[in-house]
């Protein structure tokens, strides 16, 4: 006797917590389970993916649990699961602290959600597995991506480095690569389901190799994405500044669909807090590493992230990041207020800095960035950009007649509606008139329109009738066979 039941996931933190609950997704509706409409008055399952990295996360987390536990008492059969990197840290504190929690599992073994929700509602009882290792490599298991037209594709999970502000190896472990012909062979059949662009993630994607014994492997993974017939753009989250080798920098310039984009994570300018936060680069190397980028390819668009108001940061310190920035011309930034992280070693270093010195620094930061940004997109006023359309990044689309897409050094462009219809996945050619600090106009009319495979995915996803939904069957769901497209993993973006 089959009964039809819902869920919802509530993603937090990097883009491999994205990515995890993409998979999630795909396990649950493989297991027979249909996502729970936006408008739907909540679901019978409502899945946590957490993230331990922000400042007062478990704290969050117990909040909206907290707001959860009436909603469960009057709706019987509802279950609430929680997964994660906070789950992996927290384990049985969060049965202790919210009781009514039916699931608790951790980074490694994503792959249980749907057994250990059938155990509970068998056994009525709560189930916390935390596996201390990775028991599968998520690009095994069922998908349901986001996007028709755009996927992330993992090509490591864990990370070597001992950053001190950082609690991410300790719950995602060490770093493990998978095979290069697995990461091709995944992006070549998202590719033909009509996939044109491809984000290779990892928690330091360019680290990629040092676990099968190739210092070149990543240049090698970019340049045979470059031969993937029908993939238009490849991008990769988050690079480390130590690993960032010249053999890197020549693949992204020589490898044409290789986007000239790269967010390198800086998180200090001073040479004195790096080593304090044990990042195994100074301010010279990573100068060093952005003048060689900008040699290679002049119109590449950079980003970063930045910490604010380390313990021990000094005036002088902090001057020494407004330096690195003004020399960087960031595109972008990520700026981020230290605080501490529960299990790292920053949180137990003396020269904790008062809140208010942290905000006031935090505010001269953004000013700088903000005025950076500003300027450098007033340079691309003039440029005809090819940019990909899509979907939900423009806000005000509907209101202002206009359309929003990505150029490819990944700058939003809000440009005018063409007459021609164009589908998410579609390219458009425009001519940019106007900048502001976070995107780009394009106010004349579009010069061209290029229907894409990509688009044809989206619209044929779109079209598709809903498939009648064969229910969560008593017993164990069945688990296991790979989705059609193994879909990706995400970076952390801590690196």
């Amino acid at each position: 006797m089959g009964v039809e039941r819902s869920y919802e996931i509530r993603t937090y933190g990097c883009q491999m917590n994205v990515h995890d609950s993409e998979r999630l997704s795909g396990l649950l509706e493989d297991a027979g389970y249909v996502r729970a409409p936006k408008d739907a008055d909540g679901a019978d399952v409502v899945v946590f993916n957490t993230c331990a990295v922000r400042e007062n996360a478990d704290n969050r987390l117990y909040g909206n649990l907290g707001q959860l536990a009436p909603k469960k008492a009057g709706r019987p059969g509802m279950q609430i699961a929680v997964g994660g990197c906070l789950a992996q840290k927290d384990r049985d504190t969060i049965v202790k602290k919210a009781p009514w929690v039916d699931v608790v599992f951790g980074t490694h073994n994503i792959g249980k959600l749907p057994v250990l929700l059938e155990r509970a509602r068998v056994q009525e009882e709560a189930q916390v597995e935390i596996a201390e290792s990775l028991e599968a490599f998520p690009s095994t298991l069922p998908t349901r991506r986001e996007s028709a037209y755009a996927a992330w594709v993992s090509i490591s999970v864990g990370c070597n480095n001992t950053c001190t502000f950082c609690i991410v190896p300790a719950l995602r472990g060490k770093e493990k690569d998978r095979r290069p012909g697995d990461i091709l062979a995944e992006i070549e059949a998202l590719v033909s389901e009509g996939v044109a662009e491809i984000t290779l993630l990892g928690q330091n994607v360019n680290a990629y190799g040092s676990d099968i014994g190739d210092r070149e492997a990543f240049s090698k993974l970019l340049r045979a994405c470059g031969k993937i017939e029908g993939l238009e753009r490849v991008r990769f989250t988050s690079p480390h500044p130590r690993d960032f080798t010249d053999d890197v920098i020549a693949a992204m310039a020589e490898t044409p669909n290789v986007m000239p984009q790269l967010h390198m994570p800086l998180q200090s300018g001073s040479d004195r807090v790096l080593k304090a936060m044990r990042r195994s680069y100074r301010q010279e190397r990573f100068l060093g590493i952005i003048e060689k980028v900008r040699a290679a390819m002049p119109d590449a668009a950079l980003s970063t992230d930045i910490i604010v108001g380390f313990p021990g940061e000094t005036e002088e310190d902090f001057a020494q990041t407004l330096h690195t920035v003004r020399e960087s011309r960031f595109a972008q930034a990520f700026t981020f207020q230290y605080s501490k992280r529960p299990g790292t070693p920053a949180a137990e270093m003396d020269g904790q800095i008062p809140k208010v010195v942290v905000q006031e620094r935090y505010e001269r930061l953004v000013a700088l960035q903000e005025e950076i940004s500003w300027e450098e997109n007033k340079k691309q006023v003039g440029r005809t950009l090819e940019v990909m359309v899509a979907e939900g990044e423009g806000r005000k689309d509907d209101a202002t007649r206009r359309l929003s897409g990505r150029a490819p050094d990944n700058r939003l462009v809000h440009f005018t509606r063409p007459d021609e219809a164009v589908r998410p996945g579609d390219t458009v050619t425009v001519d940019i008139t106007y900048a502001a600090p976070h995107h780009l106009l394009a106010e004349g009319p579009v010069s061209a329109v290029r229907r894409t495979a990509a688009g044809d995915a989206w619209e044929r996803r779109n079209a598709a009738p809903a498939a009648k939904p064969v229910g969560v069957m008593l017993g164990l769901p069945t688990l296991g066979a790979p989705a059609a497209t193994p879909a990706p993993t995400g970076g952390c973006g801590c690196d």
